[in-house]
């Protein structure tokens, strides 16, 4: 499969590194410097654009692959204000995008067994609901987008929790996130249930960048030669 990367930070490096390791081709590599090279035969040549980027430029970026009929994985957080209507383009457009908040196969366990436990926990109005995620101190957004999808599943399962906060609750209703940062953390979620008697925890550490990568990697096999909207739901059949 010959990929195109957008955006060449450490992430982009890595899925460079795996995906070489896994037989596919790098064919172009975008960056701030070269955004010129989306017209470039090099990048009209690619099967499928891993994108990995900021919010402030991420949904551009989907927009010039799908004028240029380039599939697109991405992993950017902070712009889902705007995912919708990159749905309704894509599936009006007949384009091929896959988006999650975070590629590690862990973490996307994590999701489904977050799921689960929430179902059970909402028939238990005596634990109380918190979360915890800690990230490096270059990571832009808090809480991060893996914290959002968590805290969004809560309070769809959940009948007394309808929404999220960053920091302390003010309200039974609210759902707290602690974001912190600091040093070298690849990535840790928590989700808290904590009740007069005893306290249950689900979490993921990540351990290297590489468990990112290999999702972002294995999601792109999965989106070439299709047409539509995907997550790693679809790629892992969870």
């Amino acid at each position: 499969m010959k990929i195109a990367l957008i955006g060449y930070g450490k992430m982009g490096k890595t899925i460079e590194k795996l995906a070489i390791e896994r037989n596919h081709e790098i064919v172009s590599i975008i960056d701030q410097d070269n955004q010129h090279d989306f017209d470039s035969a090099a990048f009209l040549d690619a099967d499928v654009a891993i994108e990995f980027t900021n919010p402030e430029t991420a949904v551009a970026n989907y927009l010039r692959c799908f004028e240029r009929e380039i599939a697109v994985v991405s992993g950017t957080t902070g712009w889902l204000a705007e995912l919708l209507n990159i749905v309704s383009l894509v599936e009006q457009q007949q384009k091929s995008f896959l988006y999650a908040s975070n590629f590690s196969i862990g973490v996307n366990i994590m999701f489904w067994l977050n799921k689960q436990l929430a179902v059970l926990m909402n028939k238990l109005p005596g634990y109380e609901a918190k979360m915890l995620e800690i990230h490096h101190t270059q990571k832009k957004d808090a809480p991060s987008g893996t914290a959002i999808t968590l805290a969004e599943d809560i309070i769809h399962k959940t009948e007394r929790l309808n929404k999220w906060v960053l920091d302390e609750k003010k309200a039974d209703y609210e759902l707290p996130i602690k974001a912190i940062r600091e040093g070298g953390v690849f990535g840790y979620h928590q989700v808290q249930y904590e009740s007069n008697e005893d306290t249950i925890l689900l979490s993921h550490n990540a351990k290297s960048r590489d468990g990112f990568a290999l999702g972002a990697i294995m999601a792109a096999e999965f989106l070439y030669g299709k047409k539509g909207f995907f997550t790693m739901d679809d790629v892992l059949k969870l």
